[in-house]
């Protein structure tokens, strides 16, 4: 039971120590989406695009934050995703989001190295990494476009391979803790800012996803900036935050 206790107390400790503007991209968020769920007609897919959404944020301003709860967010909110990408028939998307929970969500929940001062091992590319990342990346988009040609009746097969290439490779490389991942889901977000106009325009989506991938790319210009990926001040401050929680967890054990 105390062990549940700490594991809870941990995960309330991931939610502080964010950059101030990352709390204020979210409460904008939060408001935007909520004015759309009650300005529109309440659905079951309103209803989960707006969890889906309010909690995705959530998981990449916790990405941004350098904190490891968003695990359990990412999780959730994909979830969510993946029944939104059924009803609008956008496949890959959903298939994005089944990527993200294995590629990032469940072995962030399983590393050592995620759940313990993340911060502190954040490293760059090398020349090698980023021809193994560029060559991954058009490798899975030619693949699943083929695939989603062959063997599915999605609408823009080529359209919704993109961002999953992109956002596949992501998950990846943010796994393993290079702050390029930003790249990639700068890139990433751009995409996906087209791919759920397009649904939307075509009434298979809902304009929440639309909104939610803009925020998606806001967190992004964050990043560059602010966030502790990138920010080489604001990085050591978090580093010598958790270290001291690290310390004082362990004098309480």
């Amino acid at each position: 039971m105390q062990a549940i206790k700490n594991y809870f107390t941990f995960l309330g400790h991931q939610l502080t120590g964010w950059p101030v503007q990352n709390y204020m991209l979210f409460a904008f968020s939060f408001g935007l989406q909520l004015m759309l769920l009650v300005s529109n007609p309440i659905t079951t897919v309103a209803l989960v695009a707006f969890a889906g959404t309010t909690i995705g944020v959530l998981c990449i301003l916790a990405i941004n934050a350098a904190k490891s709860v968003n695990g359990w967010l990412g999780l959730i909110s994909a979830l969510c995703f993946i029944y939104i990408g059924f009803e609008a028939k956008n496949y890959l998307a959903m298939g994005e989001q089944i990527a993200y929970i294995l590629a990032l969500d469940i072995p962030v929940l399983l590393s050592a190295s995620w759940n313990s001062n993340m911060a502190a091992k954040i490293r760059q590319f090398t020349a090698k990494t980023w021809v193994i990342a560029l060559a991954a990346t058009i490798a899975i988009y030619f693949v699943s476009g083929w695939v989603m040609v062959n063997f599915t009746d999605d609408a823009m097969p080529w359209v919704d391979a993109l961002p999953f290439a992109i956002s596949l490779t992501a998950s990846v490389i943010c796994f393993l803790r290079y702050n390029n991942q930003y790249i990639w889901w700068l890139a990433s977000g751009l995409t996906q800012v087209v791919l759920w106009y397009l649904s939307f325009r075509t009434g298979h989506a809902t304009i929440a996803m639309f909104v939610n991938s803009s925020v998606y790319l806001m967190n992004d210009v964050l990043a560059f900036t602010i966030s502790p990926w990138y920010n080489k001040k604001n990085r050591a401050e978090l580093v010598e935050k958790e270290e001291s929680y690290l310390k004082q967890k362990s004098e309480l054990a």
